[in-house]
């Protein structure tokens, strides 16, 4: 295997190239489990394609498949079902029964594989859907359970149908389908997004020369598996000869913690988690005492000139060299020490975020793309001069970005940014006038309209990429001005303060905002500065509570222009989720996007408080 051409011909290339006996372990609950060697990975892979023609399945059919954390088994099912064109159909475990009915009814899934479901809840919700799913014939976990089959169950090593693996193998082509991916959306129906081995491969190749892991060192996975940002990932794990772990975010931090045992060299992450990282690291140097407390501060204070490349020298250079060794060590070492790069993706990183990691020596880059787009657009690199602060970064190969400025709504150079390689999807699943809607043809080339705002810039000879904002979340004043919330919200959580933030003003007079407190850091700015604390529901009514956050308004609205300052605000108390344990519609996409139609309709006796 020399050139892998479908996705599954990666785990061939890794054991022709660089056979591992740990390609892929799995940890749970801060254990070590199982590990995989590449050989072990492919006589499964083989005998999970044998089991399912066993069972009748044939090419083009459809299985679902999700799990709760990251794990071996997910990869060797993926990878036994696309080399006889078997279509994957991943699912994020957190949507709701519906939702489940909703994608197994569309996509006519014959089998489900559920796995790390502890307290059964994901399994209920997809043997609720299945009585309401004629095509669905069967369930297993990965997980030894009561009155449900076990998947090593369809394991199979006859001869004859390997034989027969072996001949539909051969006749896969790149063009083919090769996985339905439901995106999670912020408002309708899940949209399948068909992507075909070409579609992926593509990004793959691309992708893998920008990680900074090779032959041997350790990557960690734990953002979902259904979602194709890490699962594009996980295939270029395989094509570099890459150790992989997967386990889930619940078991990352800590002296026992994931990060601690697996000293990843490499992993992917949204911008969410690692702000909570931060909030954390943040809180604790919050409280901290005398002297210590002095110095974490004095030291988290010279991040805030860094950009990417910058070299301290002279008395900021001393400086640094003591912060280096008094703090920011220690953050390298709770990251597992051995860090030579993180990549965030699905959402628009805050700056902050990302310079005072990178400053601290734990170099982050952002990635933009989008599940249609399998998903790659654009990565900064590790490489100088090729990443700054505020950008993506320069377009990947293989595919080309235009700036569509035919909208009058957008700032001078700005435009819906359309994108086309052989990356693009094949179409939404059953949706041709979705599909319609979003690919346009010019200069004889298919386009995909991605509804995000940017431009290209050039930095220093590089044309790198900007966002700016989405499309469909632009929203208009009455004074008919146009507002784009998302790097508002995005400054705005850069303060330690604020957890979640939403931009409203919609046909109003002006902007505001709703506001979901940090707790933690509330709790302590309370505790230094005379308030009793009880619980964030009430004091988010005390007026030295909404004051302070009166002044972290006031600091940050000089950012923006007169038009997107906020003029008040909202202390909400309430969590905003991925998933709701009452089943109420939860605030956020699994991605930990913010779902605008939900909170403002959730909100809106709050928000009519303000526009009154």
């Amino acid at each position: 295997m020399e050139n892998p051409t479908r996705i599954f011909d990666f785990i061939d290339y890794q054991q022709t190239h660089f056979p591992q006996e740990k390609a892929f372990s799995y940890r749970h609950n801060g254990q070590n489990v199982a590990s995989y060697s590449t050989e072990r990975i492919i006589e499964l892979a083989n005998q999970v394609s044998c089991g399912l023609l066993a069972l009748g399945l044939k090419r083009g059919d459809t299985i679902g498949l999700v799990s709760v954390k990251n794990r071996p088994e997910w990869t060797i099912l993926d990878l036994g079902m696309a080399q006889i064109g078997i279509i994957n159909v991943p699912v994020y475990p957190t949507i709701s029964p519906a939702e489940y009915e909703y994608i197994f009814h569309e996509a006519a899934v014959k089998l489900c594989f559920v796995g790390d479901d502890t307290e059964g809840s994901v399994l209920k919700k997809v043997q609720c859907a299945k009585s309401a799913i004629p095509s669905l014939l069967n369930i297993y976990t990965f997980d030894k359970t009561s009155n449900v089959d076990f998947w090593e169950t369809i394991w199979n090593t006859d001869a004859a149908l390997q034989a027969e693996v072996d001949r539909i193998k051969a006749t896969i082509l790149p063009e083919d389908l090769a996985t339905i991916i439901y995106t999670s959306g912020t408002t309708g129906q899940p949209k399948g997004v068909m992507l075909s081995h070409k579609n992926i491969v593509s990004n793959i190749k691309a992708v893998m020369p920008i990680i900074p892991i090779r032959a041997g060192e350790r990557g960690l996975s734990f953002l979902p598996l259904n979602h194709i940002f890490e699962r594009t990932c996980s295939y270029a794990y395989m094509y570099v000869g890459a150790e992989v772990t997967y386990t889930g975010v619940d078991n990352l931090g800590g002296e026992s913690g994931d990060l601690q045992a697996v000293k990843p060299h490499f992993f992917t992450t949204v911008p969410r988690l690692l702000e909570k990282v931060y909030e954390k690291i943040y809180n604790k140097g919050l409280a901290l005492k005398g002297l210590k407390r002095a110095i974490f501060f004095w030291a988290l204070s010279l991040t805030d000139d860094y950009e990417y490349d910058k070299v301290y020298t002279g008395w900021k250079g001393f400086k640094m060299k003591i912060a280096d060794a008094l703090v920011f060590k220690k953050w390298r070492e709770a990251l597992g020490g051995e860090l030579k790069g993180i990549i965030i993706g699905a959402s628009p990183c805050p700056v902050k975020i990302a310079r005072t990691f990178s400053a601290a020596g734990v170099q982050v880059r952002e990635g933009y793309g989008m599940t249609e787009l399998s998903p790659g657009v654009a990565i900064a690199r590790f490489e100088k001069g090729m990443a700054k602060l505020g950008y993506i970064g320069p377009i990947i190969d293989g595919v080309e970005v235009m700036i569509d400025t035919s909208d009058g709504n957008y700032k001078e150079g700005e435009g819906e940014i359309l994108a086309t390689g052989d990356n693009v999807m094949m179409g939404y699943f059953k949706k041709e006038e979705e599909t319609r809607a979003v690919i346009k043809y010019i200069d004889g080339k298919r386009w995909m309209c991605t509804g995000d705002i940017g431009k290209l810039d050039d930095i220093n000879g590089v044309k790198m990429l900007r966002i700016t904002d989405r499309k469909k979340e632009l929203f208009k004043t009455s004074g008919g001005k146009y507002v784009a919330p998302s790097p508002i919200e995005s400054k705005l959580r850069e303060h330690f303060l604020v957890e979640q933030i939403m931009v409203i003003g919609d046909n109003q007079r002006f902007v505001s905002a709703l506001i979901v407190p940090a707790e933690e850091a509330l709790k302590d700015w309370c505790q230094h500065n005379g308030v009793t604390w009880t619980n964030r529901a009430e004091v988010v009514g005390l007026q030295p509570v909404i004051n302070k956050y009166k002044e972290v308004i006031e600091k940050f609205n000089p950012n923006f222009s007169k038009v997107e300052q906020l003029k008040t605000f909202r202390l909400i108390a309430d969590n905003w989720e991925p998933i709701k344990a009452d089943g109420s519609d939860a605030e956020l996409t699994p991605t930990m996007k913010l779902k605008r139609r939900v909170i403002l309709e959730k909100y809106k006796s709050v928000i009519d408080t303000i526009y009154a």
